[in-house]
């Protein structure tokens, strides 16, 4: 709870960009641990779309059988939003969630080649 205060009064005293913030986050949290179960970039960016109001628990219930069914961001960009939906049913707002996970995947083929980008900056 201290790094919390600490945090907020950071962005409180400061007129920060949100570089900046995200600096400071990583300098509070040296060695952030992740509750989300995942083997890959792709996996992880799918699983944070996933966990938007949602708990990590649920939505590590539902991403081995979703990545099983679309292991590449290829075949995720391919899948029609009514396929991708019947593997995300249980978790919150699961509709937008497909049509969510669709676009990104499609995007990150056609702007990004495939490749889920490292930086901030990409």
């Amino acid at each position: 709870m201290r790094q919390y205060k600490k945090l907020s009064n950071f962005i409180l005293s400061h007129n920060c960009s949100p570089f900046e913030i995200i600096d400071k986050v990583d300098e509070l949290y040296p060695n952030p641990k992740c509750e989300l179960v995942f083997n890959s970039n792709y996996e992880l960016l799918v699983a944070v779309i996933l966990s938007a109001q949602c708990t990590d628990k649920r939505v590590n219930m539902v991403t081995p059988a979703l990545f099983a069914a679309f292991p590449t961001i290829a075949q995720l960009a391919d899948a029609k939003i009514e396929e991708v939906l019947s593997y995300i049913r249980s978790v919150s707002y699961p509709n937008s969630k497909a049509t969510h996970l669709v676009s990104m995947a499609k995007r990150v083929m056609e702007v990004y080649g495939g490749e889920i980008p490292n930086t901030r900056e990409e």
